[in-house]
């Protein structure tokens, strides 16, 4: 039995070669083994021979590795040829001849095929099978080929009909270069036609908004325009109203109101007279006076009249008549009632003088178609007021010898007559 062994380049298991390969072997290793003894040894105990020599060289250039299960628990080492030695290695020809024959059988079969030799059955299997399977692949190929020699043959005689067609695609896209190229020119025109138009857009955009500013100024002002314009015209109604009703109004019956109830006459609500009954302070008759001259002046001065004798100077409660004569001497219409009703005073001096203006405007006034007719007479001179009623008496205006009731009475007439020119003079100056 030779011991010499492989192992599988792919699963590295050990190999038994093939019959024919270790009988050939196996006689001539033996008869090495006999003749030479153990390696490394001679046979007499002198020098190894050359063999032996380049066995121990073989032995010592490779590199062991146990196998486990190998006979004799020897090493095992693998040279750069790719294949291993197993056990002794005896009973050989020459080392030289079975490195030689070894390492030339299978660089043959490596360089002949893509997978290292020696190979063990089972992976030769799974090779072969790898192999019919790249074979089938291959056969595909080539049916594949002789389709496209074929396909080949057939394309040839259409290429000239596809020159012919691609020439008329190239003159075709000649033309369709020359038309993008007028359409680019086309798009940079519009391209600036339209960044003019965005230009123009924003100055009216501009303007827009300038516009639409000033409008809204406008509108506010107009509407300010119309609010001050109603309440002008409101205004200018009321006012019309107004008008209407100062025109209805008659001025010296609204300034001069005179009402008589009893005994007592007043104006603008002071008394003018006094009664043991019913006393009044001389201050508020002071400042009836007052009115009643300021009042006679109003009417003298509407129609027109000029006192001849005296002038009249309305002061409120301190109001006089001032003489035209020669003296001047100036007659108070007020009294503190201090005077002696049996002495003549200085304050009936000046109430018979206001008769006296009284009765210039009388006569004035009943000039004409409209004349002025008073209810009660005047006597300036005598100072007296006359009731032509059924009663038929005189009233003195004086308080010289004369009682509070009779003094009173022709104060109250003098009134009357002076409610009744209010009247006269409204309806006949006022309205026009």
């Amino acid at each position: 039995m030779s011991s010499l062994r492989f192992i599988c380049q792919r699963c590295s298991q050990p190999l038994k070669l093939n019959q024919s390969m270790e009988t050939s072997q196996e006689p001539e290793a033996l008869m090495l083994i006999s003749a030479q003894g153990e390696p490394g040894e001679t046979q007499e105990g002198g020098p190894p021979s050359r063999e032996e020599a380049d066995f121990e060289n073989l032995q010592e250039g490779v590199s062991y590795r146990t196998l486990p299960g190998l006979p004799g628990g020897r090493m095992s080492w693998d040279n750069s040829d790719n294949f291993t030695l197993l056990g002794y290695l005896g009973s050989l020809r020459t080392l030289n001849s079975i490195q030689k024959a070894a390492s030339d059988i299978f660089d043959i079969l490596s360089d002949e095929t893509d997978v290292d030799h020696p190979l063990c059955e089972d992976c030769t299997d799974n090779l072969l099978e790898q192999l019919d399977i790249h074979l089938t692949v291959t056969d595909s190929e080539i049916q594949n080929y002789k389709r496209c020699l074929e396909t080949r043959e057939l394309i040839s005689e259409e290429r000239e009909t596809l020159q012919e067609k691609l020439k008329g695609l190239e003159l075709e896209e000649t033309r369709l270069v020359q038309e993008l190229e007028e359409v680019e020119k086309n798009r940079e025109r519009a391209a600036a036609d339209l960044e003019a138009a965005q230009a123009e857009t924003e100055m009216l955009d501009q303007q827009e908004k300038q516009y639409q500013k000033d409008y809204s100024k406008l509108k506010w002002q107009q509407l300010e325009l119309h609010d001050e314009l109603s309440s002008v015209e409101k205004r200018l109604w009321y006012a019309q109203i107004q008008w209407n009703q100062l025109e209805k109004t008659s001025v010296f019956n609204a300034t001069f109101e005179i009402w008589h109830d009893g005994p007592l006459t007043t104006i603008n609500n002071f008394r003018l007279g006094c009664l043991p009954t019913d006393p009044v302070c001389w201050n508020e008759i002071n400042i009836a006076w007052g009115q009643t001259a300021l009042l006679l002046l109003a009417l003298s001065n509407t129609i027109g009249l000029e006192f001849q004798r005296y002038r009249l100077i309305p002061c409120g409660n301190h109001s006089y008549l001032k003489s035209l004569t020669g003296d001047c001497i100036e007659l108070p219409l007020f009294s503190n009632g201090k005077q002696n009703v049996f002495l003549h005073n200085k304050f009936d001096q000046a109430m018979m003088a206001f008769l006296d203006c009284m009765q210039q405007f009388k006569e004035l006034a009943e000039k004409g178609g409209s004349g002025l007719c008073l209810p009660y007479k005047i006597h300036a001179k005598k100072g007296l007021m006359e009731d032509p009623g059924s009663s038929g008496g005189f009233y003195s205006i004086r308080t010289h010898l004369n009682t509070e009731e009779g003094w009173t009475k022709a104060l109250k007439l003098m009134l009357i007559n002076f409610k009744c020119s209010l009247t006269w003079v409204s309806l006949r100056y006022c309205q026009k």
